[in-house]
């Protein structure tokens, strides 16, 4: 059992969430009880989950897409209010991470893509209102090819098949990695003389683009790319607060 201001206090102090420039607020966004025995994970913050953690006897719900955002209607629709009608009867706390989960260069989702397709070092990449949310990575020796890249994204992306533009060296030394929707990060990849650049969701001018400028584009899904983070986030709080921790896979192919 821990006090959810300690959960939350510890998440917000290890990201650098407070103040980073986003498209939804960061951090607590909606109360529950104040002592926390069991997190879940998951990726977005939709019914199925809910449901899912109830079941699982959840004090926090914690994840990456969270309810709100900027910019969406004030007023709630109907699958908004069950979402929130089931969180406030029970007494669950939802908290969401969003850019700054991306950021992390430890517990990040592009840190932790980079690892999982074996870069030996990975620096800050990907400018987002004055703040890097992904990482360029370097391979080890004379770097890999472009089909073992591929197949390294397809195997640490829950074996989905990517979408790939191959028009890049046939060696990949260095590949850029941005998340989620990241596609218009691709240019600062190119500008930066990288090998390759590794995303979630594909924008169609991505396909001129890395066509026209010799790069490599893998599109691995935005779901997919963004499983990684979260869950390390729960593993976390795990191992530092002593709670139970659950991820649960509610699984998107976008």
């Amino acid at each position: 059992m821990a006090l959810l201001d300690d959960l939350l206090a510890d998440l917000d102090t290890l990201l650098d969430a407070p103040g980073f420039p986003d498209y939804a607020p960061n951090g607590l966004q909606v109360p529950g009880r104040g002592t926390v025995a069991t997190v879940v994970t998951g990726v977005s913050a939709g019914l199925e989950l809910l449901e899912r953690a109830v079941a699982l006897d959840a004090d926090l719900v914690l994840v990456h897409h969270g309810l709100f955002w900027h910019g969406a209607p004030l007023a709630l629709d109907r699958p908004a209010a069950r979402r929130l009608r089931l969180l406030l009867e029970r007494e669950i706390s939802l908290a969401a991470y969003h850019l700054p989960l991306d950021a992390h260069l430890e517990l990040g989702n592009n840190a932790l893509l980079a690892r999982g397709i074996g870069c030996e070092r990975w620096e800050a990449f990907g400018v987002h209102k004055g703040r890097t949310i992904g990482v360029a990575g370097t391979f080890p020796g004379d770097g890999i090819t472009r089909e073992e890249l591929v197949s390294r994204v397809r195997g640490v992306c829950h074996d989905r098949e990517p979408l790939v533009f191959d028009a890049g060296p046939e060696r990949v030394r260095r590949v850029g990695i941005v998340s989620g929707a990241g596609s218009d990060h691709l240019h600062e990849a190119v500008a930066a003389g990288l090998d390759a650049f590794v995303t979630g969701e594909p924008a169609e001018r991505a396909m001129l683009a890395a066509r026209e400028n010799a790069i490599t584009f893998v599109a691995a899904g935005h779901y997919a790319t963004e499983t990684h983070g979260v869950r390390a986030l729960g593993d976390h709080l795990a191992a530092r607060h002593g709670v139970t921790h659950h991820f649960v896979d509610i699984w998107n192919p976008i």
